[in-house]
């Protein structure tokens, strides 16, 4: 049992069964659940449908990481990167640019930012056009989360995160990312907010409510995406999920030919609630929302 690969994806797999391709690498990226309160729900993005990759579906903040996020000129308070590659199973450079990646990525694509004067205290409203200018600075490149971050002078709140999991895009796919999920409540005084850009629209959704929604065709979830949300959704409040013990375990989905079709087996993945849902699609009219895809 798994997931239909559609005809592009299992032509490849078959390619790569026969040794006649290789998968592309995996870049490392981050993504952050973002939580609150009185009912628990989850912050979305619905990526907008003109996206190469995973047009249309909703996703949480996160993306790449940045090769200046393992700066070590980034001011940082909490758990220091070492406890995060101990944790990850990664090096430090590599933990450091993970943590600091889920804290840019989630200021990018929310306005929320998981930073404060010290360690002891959280920015508040970030809504302002002076925090826009730097966000759009941060989202061009133009300005590193170093630079922010002094500039306002504020320290990186590692603390304010937790982790959650670990997934890598299939093999079969032509791109590709090692992604760490972390969670993180909602600081007091922040709000998010539609930044636009390479989402066409956010929302507040229980997780109840996502998978509903995506059952019911009316949005599409990835398969990273919908699993955490049921993970997510056992809880009742973000204390529950702070407090919940976590192993990191490395999911990989991969792509296998069961009675003549190519399919992908996720595991522990209820292939039942495993539907598309939404309707993006790209310039070139293949289907990309597709749950199986990873993280962006």
């Amino acid at each position: 049992m798994g997931i239909p690969l559609p005809g592009h994806l299992a032509d490849r797999a078959r390619a790569m069964a026969a040794g006649e391709i290789v998968a592309v690498p995996a870049r490392d990226a981050a993504t952050v659940v973002l939580l609150r309160d009185d009912p628990l729900e989850v912050y979305l993005l619905e990526r907008a449908a003109t996206m190469a990759f995973a047009a249309g579906v909703h996703v949480f903040p996160g993306g790449s990481v940045d090769p200046r996020d393992a700066d070590h000129a980034v001011a940082w308070a909490g758990p220091p990167a070492a406890e995060w590659a101990e944790i990850f199973h990664v090096d430090e450079r590599t933990a450091r640019g993970l943590v600091c990646a889920a804290v840019r990525e989630t200021f990018e694509e929310s306005g929320v930012l998981l930073a404060g004067a010290d360690d002891g205290t959280v920015v508040g409203d970030t809504t302002g056009d002076d925090w826009e200018a730097d966000r759009l600075a941060l989202v061009g490149g133009t300005l590193s989360l170093a630079g922010f971050l002094a500039g306002r002078g504020l320290v990186l709140r590692s603390d304010l995160l937790r982790p959650w999991a670990h997934w890598i895009t299939p093999a079969v796919e032509t791109r590709r990312f090692d992604t760490r999920f972390f969670v993180a409540a909602l600081p007091p005084g922040q709000r998010t907010r539609d930044v636009g850009g390479e989402a066409a629209g956010v929302a507040w959704m229980r997780p109840a409510d996502a998978l509903a929604g995506a059952a019911a065709g009316q949005l599409g979830l990835m398969a990273p995406t919908l699993n955490t949300l049921t993970e997510i959704g056992a809880f009742e409040r973000i204390d529950e999920v702070f407090a919940a013990e976590r192993t990191i375990m490395t999911v990989l989905p991969a792509a296998v030919e069961v009675d003549g079709r190519m399919v992908l087996t996720v595991p522990g993945l209820d292939y039942r609630s495993a539907v598309r849902g939404g309707s993006g699609r790209s310039a070139g009219g293949d289907v990309t929302n597709d749950p199986v895809r990873g993280i962006r």
